[in-house]
């Protein structure tokens, strides 16, 4: 069942794709019936081939579950070179078995959503195509067994997220979008491949059973890099570490993020809430046998963590777009994640992964159900007053909204609260500085989240009659998908809370996740005072009562505060000019040299004293040739004098 979990996506990505080729050769019309046969087929097989994973990954996770028995699966032995060997296994113990059915159950219900939502495309099997390569790829990074199998999978989601965003290809801004995650991605994915060359240098394997049972011999190993030396793990855990902030967009490499809303509404569900930015997440907690032996990598990601959380909360409090308010609410709660890890919290870090990416997917799909019912309109400033027209969407977004501020007793509650606390708990300064941070990002969620509902199911309608007139509740092929996904957002958090970080967390993790006896982050979490769990939730409070006044009591109140802060706001606004400064120090210089080495290095170096030069020299010598051909018999006569005359001379030096 587990190999049929995991590979299931792939056959119905390729038949999906082998339909979208048919369509594409044939030249069939969008509005054939033939056309819409394939659609239709196309939606069904890999609908059901994901239904049929998740229900697989269910199966293998209660039987993981009940026996604590492993699911791994020793496929073929993929390379074998001296001492580097390794295999292709599927991982099965119970952090791949519980994102392998996160994933499955979470792309399921995008899957079946995107069936209604992208019901008018033109290119419906291309897109269900790529949607369930990506799933794949995302498995095989969840369950790698080895650092280069992760590669592998990890490659994988970049590939797909680069088609997913750039699916609109007719679209410059989806096709720049697409380009700048790659290319970011590609920075980060360096220093993956780095910290890959290290462990193996180090620890003379990929294999993460040998890697894990060696850590500790390893833990005083120095390496000399640069004229100095430096602590192996120290070195080898931050450049995994660059890898994990590429993929899920921490602050530096974050810059990708907010543009891949170019992409349709799905893959924004699909990549910020359950598979791609997760990724890091992901990788960090598999590699804790290492990062647990680096006092300075744990100091490191906590601070990255924290920052990120802070300064993509700020971002979304001032967005427009409603997608991209989500997008930076991503980006923050990945920031959560990160600096839990960072105390040595792993397994309270994975509990937020899981709650979140029910409620995120929750709250993507909902914004795409609104942006549905407003014909692609996705600026918050032009809707309004849509609860009495989408009464369904609007009640789903305040269960996701409810979720992400972390109110009681819905799930984002739970794995927020024991984060903080656990950075709380850890009882150093980074521990504390992650803790505030949190709480002051915690009052920015609730009071974004609830600025997106005011303004977009509030007040009046902003937008034309025209568009007013056909706006509609979604068809319930997208409904279905977000109830499904609101019981996650209501119930996993109340129902799992005890596995996770409670009383039952060291046999429900086994050996999957290792933590060193003296990081107790997570244990004193459960010790710390009454203020420090009621904190996070007043903050929500807090927030969301800011938000009423700011956007419903006191509507003129923003817009005077974005004048009397005009820096202030334009710094938000702007995102702090990443984008700017990224632009001026590296894209520009770049573009720059690049010309630089185009003209001078290739055109006139390379082409004009290679290829150019010779073809250019023939062409002069030719000319030249060419004028002793006059057509007078007695300038032929003259030539012909000359030669003999030269060959006399030549031979009479000779013998000379």
């Amino acid at each position: 069942m587990y190999l049929a979990a995991i590979f299931l996506p792939l056959i119905g990505s390729l038949i999906s794709g082998i339909l979208s080729l048919r369509a594409w050769k044939t030249g069939l019309s969008e509005h054939s019936e033939a056309r819409k046969r394939s659609d239709k087929i196309s939606q069904v097989i890999t609908c059901v081939f994901m239904a049929l994973s998740a229900i697989f990954a269910i199966s293998v996770f209660i039987e993981l579950l009940v026996e604590k028995q492993s699911a791994s699966v020793h496929l073929f032995t993929w390379l074998k070179s001296g001492s580097l060997e390794f295999s292709w296994v599927l991982r099965g113990d119970m952090l791949s078995v519980l994102m392998v059915t996160m994933v499955t159950v979470v792309a399921t219900m995008i899957h079946i959503y995107s069936i209604g939502y992208m019901s008018h495309d033109a290119s419906v099997p291309r897109f269900m195509s790529y949607l369930s390569l990506f799933t794949f790829f995302m498995l095989m990074l969840v369950t790698s067994d080895n650092l280069v199998q992760m590669f592998f999978g990890w490659e994988g989601v970049g590939l797909a997220s680069y088609l997913l965003i750039g699916f609109w290809y007719d679209r410059p801004s989806a096709n720049a979008a697409a380009i700048k995650a790659f290319v970011v991605n590609r920075v980060g994915d360096f220093g993956f491949i780095l910290g890959i060359f290290g462990v193996f240098v180090l620890f003379d394997s990929v294999n993460f059973d040998t890697i894990f049972g060696m850590a500790e011999s390893k833990k005083s190993v120095e390496i000399s890099l640069f004229s100095g030396n430096f602590h192996a793990l120290t070195a080898i855990c931050l450049l995994l570490f660059l890898g994990a902030m590429g993929k899920s967009a921490q602050l530096g490499l974050h810059v990708w993020l907010p543009d891949a809303m170019e992409g349709p509404t799905p893959v924004s569900a699909l990549i910020h809430a359950a598979t791609m930015v997760t990724a890091g997440v992901f990788m960090v907690a598999r590699l804790s046998p290492l990062f647990e032996y680096s006092e300075t990598a744990l100091f490191i990601v906590t601070l990255v963590g924290a920052s990120t959380a802070i300064f993509a909360a700020t971002i979304a409090c001032v967005q427009n777009d409603i997608k991209k308010v989500i997008a930076y609410s991503t980006c923050s709660q990945l920031g959560y994640m990160f600096f839990a890890l960072g105390v040595s919290a792993y397994t309270a870090g994975m509990f937020h992964l899981i709650t979140h990416a029910f409620f995120k997917a929750l709250l993507f799909l909902g914004a795409g159900s609104v942006i549905h019912a407003m014909s692609d309109e996705q600026d918050m400033r032009n809707m309004g007053g849509l609860y009495k027209l989408i009464p369904v969407t609007y009640v789903l977004m305040w269960i996701g909204s409810l979720a992400l501020a972390g109110i009681w007793p819905f799930s984002g509650f739970f794995s927020k609260d024991i984060i903080l606390e656990a950075a709380w708990a850890a009882q150093s300064a980074i521990g504390h500085y992650a803790f505030w941070l949190g709480i002051c990002a915690a009052f920015l969620t609730a009071f974004y989240s609830w600025r997106l509902l005011i303004m977009t199911f509030h007040g009046e309608f902003k937008s034309d009659e025209t568009t007013l007139a056909h706006v509609h509740e979604s068809p319930k092929v997208m409904i279905l998908p977000l109830v499904f996904l609101s019981l996650g957002a209501l119930f996993v958090g109340l129902l799992t809370i005890d596995y996770f970080v409670g009383d039952l967390t060291v046999d429900f993790w086994g050996n999957s996740i290792f933590v060193l006896d003296t990081h107790t982050a997570l244990e004193n979490a459960h010790l710390v005072p009454l203020w420090v769990k009621i904190l996070p939730v007043a903050a929500g409070i807090t927030g969301i009562a800011f938000a009423y006044l700011m956007y419903s009591l006191a509507p003129d109140l923003p817009s005077a505060l974005a004048a009397g802060f005009d820096r202030t706001y334009k710094f938000l606004l702007n995102k702090w000019y990443f984008d700017e400064l990224y632009d001026k120090i590296f894209v520009r210089p770049l573009f720059f040299l690049g010309k630089g080495f185009w003209k001078a290095g290739d055109g006139l170096l390379i082409d004009g004293v290679g290829p150019d030069g010779v073809a250019a020299l023939v062409k002069s010598l030719s000319k030249r040739i060419a004028l002793f051909q006059t057509g007078y018999l007695y300038h032929y006569a003259f030539i012909m004098f000359l030669g003999i005359l030269l060959l006399i001379s030549w031979f009479l030096v000779r013998g000379w």
